[in-house]
């Protein structure tokens, strides 16, 4: 690189930080209404524990954290990514969908998180396409500047997407996961209402009983109901939240026999056993696509180098013959 291009980037990088420096000082820098409340609002209590699904050990433990080494360098740059959060959401629009996806995925994660993760992912990505250009620039390796460049907005664009398909794979799984734990649950509460137990009693022993998603989903009707919200519509909160519909079955099912009067207990028996066969279905059908997937490596490498083997003495022979 030659001394103008190296002082050029020098003085680029010097710019930038200055620029930076005078619209983040407080005198340029406009306070928000929640800088303002904040010191009078931080040491309310905590919430009431029924209304939250967290243990107290957890909560323990979170106010236990001790201070990371990069905290200095999480809380300068927050203020930067959350403004590229908002703009990044503004300019892809969707929030709605966003969210109901989010809680689909467990409700772990805000919109304004999964945005700033979008956008640290859109970082990396067009870092990689930026080191494509430095290595030409420096060594003489890599793409030409324009390849680059288109490099480095494919590099952006392919980390806010990757994060997108990121979610999605996490709520797939998460519904896997709830799928292989509907079972159980199902059976428990057809045996604690059969036993005696009120629904809403059901629903705590279960919802203690249990640590998988479905349990903690059976958390947060639970939390709606002490909350509030009538014990139908903190059920039909479960249904909503999901995509599969042999739970919204199951959970349309209990809200229909509370309303109505139906004896649940033989509703739950009923779904229990409907859950068990959909669930023997469902595996039997992922055996039939495993089995297919098994057969790839057989035909696409087993059997081309038995082939291989069997036919290459033969044609070694014939080849020594024919000379």
């Amino acid at each position: 690189m030659s001394l103008a291009a190296t002082g050029a980037l020098l003085g680029m990088i010097a710019g930038t930080g200055l620029v930076i420096v005078v619209v983040r000082s407080p005198r340029a820098r406009r306070i928000r209404y929640a800088d303002r409340v904040e010191p009078y609002l931080r040491d309310t209590p905590a919430p009431s524990r029924l209304l939250d699904e967290r243990t107290v050990r957890e909560r323990r433990r979170a106010g236990r954290a001790a201070p990371t080494p990069l905290a200095a360098v999480e809380a300068l740059a927050r203020p930067f990514l959350m403004d590229a959060a908002r703009r990044l959401d503004r300019f892809l629009g969707g929030r709605a969908g966003l969210a109901r996806r989010l809680t689909q995925a467990g409700g772990r994660t805000s919109v304004e998180e999964f945005r700033a993760q979008q956008v640290i992912w859109a970082v990396v990505g067009g870092l990689v396409g930026a080191l494509l250009l430095v290595l030409r620039a420096t060594v003489g390796i890599g793409p030409p500047p324009a390849v680059g460049v288109a490099l480095i907005v494919a590099g952006v664009a392919g980390g806010v997407v990757a994060r997108e398909w990121r979610l999605t794979r996490s709520i797939g799984e998460r519904e896997d996961r709830m799928l292989m734990e509907f079972p159980t649950v199902a059976e428990l509460l057809a045996l604690a209402v059969t036993a005696g137990e009120s629904p809403v009693g059901a629903l705590e022993r279960v919802a203690r009983l249990t640590h998988g998603e479905l349990g903690h989903e059976l958390r947060l009707a639970l939390a709606d109901a002490r909350a509030g919200a009538t014990l139908v519509q903190a059920l039909e909160g479960i249904a909503n939240r999901t995509t599969l519909t042999s739970l919204a079955r199951f959970v349309d099912g209990m809200a229909v026999a509370i309303e109505r009067g139906t004896p649940l207990a033989d509703v739950l028996r009923a779904q229990a056993v409907d859950v068990r066969e959909a669930g023997r279905r469902q595996l039997l059908e992922a055996g039939g696509r495993k089995e297919i997937a098994m057969m790839v490596p057989v035909v696409f490498l087993v059997l081309p180098t038995t082939v291989i083997f069997a036919f290459y003495p033969a044609l070694v022979s014939f080849t020594f013959f024919a000379q």
